[in-house]
């Protein structure tokens, strides 16, 4: 493999963490309603773990209300449950074929534990840029370059390992921002 293979390769495997990061964080609540906070949750509907997406239609009327317009009746009672269920803390309210969630504020406690657990999240995703870098790094030993062309490669690969951990960086400023915001 060339080096610039392993560069790309890094770059792309990089690119997820941050794309898988995103993801996670759009699932943790701000105290805004967002259709993505129920992403996660799946319900025991027709014997099987479904997720919430495919069981209805999910909307933000309201700054501080989600609602489920649920497609099948016989789903009602299992995705109410589910939500109940979940880490969210959410409290959903069946009104005919519409699940109504209205977002309690958040405390000060639950905002800082909150914090807390991105805090973990955006080391993992950290980590995994990292990883990323020893990747390249491993590949490199099994190639047959110059000095300077190793030289170089390393230098490459760490410049653009700082860059994606300022992007995750500032992925959890905005997040926190976000979560500590009243």
């Amino acid at each position: 493999m060339m080096l610039d293979d392993f560069k790309v390769k890094s770059k792309l495997e990089m690119e997820k963490a941050i794309d898988s990061l995103m993801h996670i964080y759009k699932g943790i609540r701000t105290g805004r309603a967002s259709v993505n906070l129920l992403d996660n949750i799946k319900a025991d509907v027709y014997g099987m773990m479904t997720p919430i997406q495919q069981l209805g239609q999910i909307t933000t009327p309201e700054p501080k209300v989600i609602t489920v317009h649920v497609y099948d009746k016989t789903a009602l009672k299992p995705l109410e449950k589910a939500i109940r269920e979940s880490s969210l803390g959410l409290n959903p309210m069946i009104d005919g074929n519409l699940i109504r969630i209205i977002l309690p504020d958040l405390t000060q406690e639950r905002r800082e534990e909150l914090v807390k657990h991105i805090s973990k999240l955006t080391e993992d995703g950290r980590i995994a840029v990292r990883n990323a870098r020893r990747d390249a790094l491993d590949g490199l030993k099994k190639e047959d370059a110059s000095e300077d062309e190793e030289e170089r490669f390393k230098k490459d690969i760490q410049k653009l390992t700082d860059e994606y951990i300022v992007k995750i960086d500032g992925l959890f400023a905005k997040k926190k921002a976000e979560i500590m915001q009243v």
